[in-house]
C-alpha cells in the first residue's frame, strides 16, 4: 500500500449533485469561491471546524485556544455525530460553510465516495512529513490526527489478561451471560468483526466465518452495545466480565480504581483513525490548512494526548503515562505492536450489506 500524499485528484462534484444541493440549500449552483494566499501572505480570518460532540471543552483547551493565539485565526466549532455531520455536508454541498471536518475514517471514506472532500495539499501542510505513515495512507484525502485501538475491556477479578487477549474466551461456557459485544454499527464493532474474521476465517473481510463464530457465542452475550456508556456501566456494575472495546474507553474506568483493565488481542489486531478533511468548496482553505498543520504538530499532538486522551500520530509527541499504561507500545507505535488499519474501500463497498446481515445472523439470534 502506498503511503505518499497526495494520492489522487478528487473528482469535482457532478452538475446534477450541485444543482440538487443548491435547491436544497436555497443558493446558487455556482461553487463558493475558495480563498487563496498570495506569496508570503499568512492565513487569517475565521474557520468553521466540524467535530465530535464529546470532549468539546477539552478540545477547545488543547487545540483551539493555542491555535487561535498562535495564528490570530478564529475557530468556530460545529458539533454532531459522524452520520449527521456528513449528511448535512452532502445536503448543503459548497454552501455548508465548513472549512475542516474531523471525522472517523469510515465516514471520511464514505464522503470521499460522494466527492465531498478535497485533497489536503502536502505543500500547504508541512507537518504531514512528520507524522507516521499509517496516518497518511493513500486511501484517504486527509490525514489521520489520532487513532483508536480495538482490544478487550475486562474485569481483573473475573478474568486474566491472557484470557482477555484470546478471542476464543468469548465463547468459553465459563462466561455464559457475562460478555458484551459491540454492535457492528459502532467503530469497535467493525474492528471486532474483522479481528474475528482474520483469526477464524481467511482474512479480515471473511464475514461469513466471523458472523457464524459470533453467533455461536450468543449464549455468553448479555448485550450488544452501541455506546461507551452502556459497556462502561455493565463493567462497573460487574454485570459482565469482558467486552471488545476501544482503548479510549478504558482511561476513566482504570483511573476510577475499579478492577478493570484493557488489553490488546493476541492476534486479529485492528485500529481505526480519526481524519482531518477539507470539504470541497471550503470558504477559507488557507486557514483550514493552517489548522490541520497545527493539529499535526508535536505541540498540539502532545497537548491533545494529555488533555483529550487522543493517541498521537506524530512520533515526536509526548504520550502521558496513563495512556501507555493502558495500551503499552501501541500508544506510541501501533504498527510496530502488530496493529493494522482496514482497507476502507472494502468496508465502504460492503458496509450496508454487512450491517443488515449482522442484525439477522448475529445480534437478533
Amino acid at each position: 500500500m502506498s503511503h505518499a500524499f497526495p494520492r489522487r485528484r478528487t473528482a469535482v462534484l457532478g452538475l446534477a449533485f450541485v444543482a440538487t444541493a443548491a435547491l436544497l440549500a436555497g443558493c446558487s449552483a455556482t461553487p463558493a469561491p475558495t480563498a487563496t494566499l498570495e506569496p508570503g501572505e499568512a492565513a487569517s480570518g475565521t474557520i468553521v471546524v466540524s467535530t465530535f460532540p464529546f470532549g468539546v471543552e477539552e478540545f477547545q483547551q488543547a487545540i483551539v485556544d493555542p491555535f487561535e493565539e498562535a495564528t490570530g485565526i478564529t475557530v468556530e466549532l460545529d458539533t454532531g455525530s459522524n452520520a449527521d455531520r456528513l449528511s448535512k455536508l452532502e445536503l448543503n454541498g459548497d454552501a455548508s460553510g465548513i472549512d475542516v471536518m474531523l471525522i472517523s475514517d469510515y465516514y471520511a471514506a464514505l464522503g470521499q465516495s460522494k466527492d465531498l472532500f478535497a485533497e489536503v495539499d502536502e505543500a500547504e501542510v508541512p507537518n504531514l512529513a512528520a507524522i507516521s505513515d499509517f496516518a497518511k495512507e493513500a486511501q484517504y484525502d486527509g490525514p489521520a490526527y489520532s487513532y483508536q485501538l480495538n482490544g478487550t475491556l475486562y474485569r481483573t477479578d473475573q478474568m486474566t489478561a491472557a484470557q482477555a487477549a484470546d478471542w476464543e474466551t468469548f465463547g468459553d461456557p465459563e462466561y455464559a451471560g457475562k460478555i458484551a459485544m459491540p454492535d457492528i454499527s459502532v467503530t469497535a464493532g467493525q474492528l471486532t468483526v474483522s479481528g474475528i474474521a482474520d483469526v477464524f476465517g481467511s482474512d479480515p473481510y471473511d464475514v461469513d466465518e466471523a458472523f457464524s463464530t459470533m453467533a455461536s457465542w450468543n449464549d455468553n452475550v448479555l448485550q450488544y452495545y452501541t455506546s461507551s456508556t452502556e459497556v462502561s456501566s455493565l463493567l462497573s456494575q460487574g454485570e459482565i466480565a469482558a467486552a471488545p472495546a476501544l482503548s479510549g474507553f478504558a482511561t476513566s474506568l482504570v483511573a476510577s480504581g475499579a478492577p478493570i483493565a484493557w488489553t490488546a488481542p493476541a492476534e486479529g489486531k485492528f485500529m481505526a483513525t480519526n481524519r482531518a478533511m477539507i470539504p470541497v468548496g471550503a470558504p477559507n482553505t488557507p486557514a483550514a490548512n493552517a489548522f490541520i498543520d497545527y493539529l499535526l504538530s508535536v505541540e498540539a499532538q502532545t497537548s491533545s494526548a494529555a488533555i483529550v486522551g487522543d493517541l498521537p500520530v506524530n512520533p515526536g509527541a509526548t504520550v502521558p503515562a496513563e495512556l501507555t499504561e493502558i495500551a503499552g507500545e501501541a500508544a506510541t507505535d501501533p504498527i510496530g505492536d502488530g496493529y493494522s488499519t482496514l482497507d476502507i474501500d472494502t468496508i465502504v463497498k460492503n458496509r450496508t450489506a454487512w450491517v443488515d446481515r449482522f442484525a439477522r445472523e448475529v445480534s437478533s439470534l
